[in-house]
């Protein structure tokens, strides 16, 4: 299994070298080569597994035995999954009127970017550790991937982790999760832009290559394939729990929609290249009123709004959904130039027309939707009438299309959990409901921060250029550095 660049002028990197990067040297993402197909006798044969059994079944067929062999794969994955608070790490609730929720928000940060990140973070420290080298990770966030990224990295030798988040545009909660972290590896900055702004000095500085060598650049946002690797899991283990496809025989598969709300489009992307694999997936992207891959499905218009709308659901408060490049490549035919040029002009213009075939083919694997506000609260709330079960509002966006499109009898749907209730309490009052925050959020509350501001009008990469080199210098002096 080797890797290339969606922009079609980078191929044969193993999946070492995909994980110790971010965007590939021709400002593309990396994809498998080749996409395996899973035979329905193989998923007949993983219907019994558990969701750890599952995720190392599936990271095999990207992960060369030779890189990392089966049972290191497997101790790797136990440890990045021992400390969930369910026993298999994610759980489904089955909800009335024949909806499922699959919850992944178990992990220490409540959000479900835990599971893909402790998994990639025990492939980065399992490399390093061999090769005595060590790695920076920097990241941007619009407000659960940063708080994911630090607990996953942080006291890790050979590891710093620099984070930037949206200063006044994520929950308390959220910038408490990154900010509480005063160990020496860890290097947060707060600043006054959306994610989106964020991402335009990190994409320039990954394209930097004497950077990214010099000092092991790497990303652990879903720019990192490592990320959507593991997140093929939820997909398959949804569709094995809920499709009944263990009581099928020969080639037909049973059908299983599943409702993604999405932001940066990894969740999505990773449905994509399940439905690649063979799995017979109804995949709907539902985005909060950042709308921009709603309209690319809707009338091929993927152009991104003047701003970036706050909203009750503030981790897909996203304009550019960068993993959208992925889908685009898989969608095409892997047809880099096209991709190259289409990336190109979107990231100069801010606009883009799909051409006609690609939005033809958009269409034929997603639906999508918008909700409002409004929506978000009215879903939660009869979430709770009609169940006793609370959602986070992002996991809300999901469950008001289910609400507005109810699934004829006899049918499935699965919603994704993204994160706990418990993270956004201010939108569980304003929805008018009640929530006791567990003790380990309370206890943020008192404890000491510390981050760097990155005002508007600096220059953002500038100042980032400048940390990850005394990171460094003080690495090489053997002392300890903090931004």
């Amino acid at each position: 299994m080797q890797y290339c660049s969606t922009r079609g002028e980078v191929h044969g990197w193993s999946f070492r070298d995909v994980l110790f990067s971010g965007y590939a040297p021709d400002g593309g993402m990396f994809m498998p080569e080749e996409i395996p197909i899973l035979p329905p006798a193989t998923l007949r044969s993983w219907s019994s597994l558990s969701y750890q059994q599952l995720v190392c079944e599936v990271c095999s067929l990207f992960i060369p035995e030779q890189l990392i062999p089966r049972h290191d794969l497997e101790a790797l994955i136990s440890s990045a999954l021992s400390k969930f608070t369910v026993p298999d790490a994610v759980r489904m609730v089955k909800l009335k009127d024949s909806v499922s929720i699959l919850e992944l928000f178990h992990g220490e940060t409540l959000a479900f970017k835990d599971l893909a990140m402790m998994c990639t973070t025990r492939f980065l420290e399992y490399f390093l550790s061999k090769e005595s080298r060590h790695a920076t990770i920097l990241v941007g966030t619009s407000g659960d991937t940063g708080g994911s990224a630090i607990s996953s990295a942080c006291g890790l030798n050979g590891v710093d982790v620099v984070v930037v988040f949206p200063r006044g545009r994520i929950t308390m909660v959220q910038e408490k999760q990154m900010t509480t972290h005063m160990e020496d590896n860890v290097h947060v900055f707060a600043a006054d832009g959306s994610s989106d702004e964020i991402d335009v000095p990190l994409r320039k500085l990954f394209t930097d290559l004497d950077l990214v060598k010099s000092h092991g650049l790497m990303s652990l946002n879903s720019v990192n394939w490592s990320r959507i690797l593991v997140q093929l899991a939820h997909f398959i283990y949804a569709y094995l729990q809920l499709s009944d496809v263990q009581k099928t025989e020969g080639d037909t598969l049973p059908e299983l929609e599943v409702v993604v709300p999405t932001g940066g489009a990894g969740n999505i992307t990773a449905g994509c290249i399940v439905k690649r694999m063979g799995i017979p997936l109804r995949l709907v992207a539902v985005v909060n009123s950042n709308d921009i891959l709603h309209r690319a499905v809707q009338n091929g218009d993927f152009s991104m709004a003047q701003s970036v709308k706050q909203t009750l659901a503030p981790a897909i408060d996203i304009q550019d959904p960068y993993n959208m490049e992925r889908v685009f490549w898989l969608l095409s035919g892997e047809d880099g130039a096209l991709v190259k040029d289409m990336m190109e002009q979107f990231q100069k213009t801010h606009r883009l027309t799909l051409p006609e075939t690609l939005h033809k083919e958009l269409c034929s694997v997603l639906s999508s939707g918008s909700v409002s506000d409004e929506g978000i609260m009215e879903a939660m709330v009869r979430c709770w009438k009609e169940n006793q079960y609370l959602v986070c509002p992002h996991t809300a966006v999901a469950l008001c299309h289910h609400y507005r499109c109810p699934i004829p009898p006899g049918e499935k749907r699965c919603c994704i959990a993204t994160a706990s209730p418990a993270k956004f309490l201010s939108a569980v009052q304003k929805a008018g409901l009640c929530l006791d925050l567990p003790e380990a959020l309370k206890s943020l509350e008192t404890k000491e921060t510390r981050c760097k501001d990155l005002e508007r009008g600096e220059d953002w990469e500038a100042a980032l250029r400048e940390c990850i080199k005394a990171i460094g210098s003080a690495r090489q002096r053997g002392e300890p550095f903090y931004a």
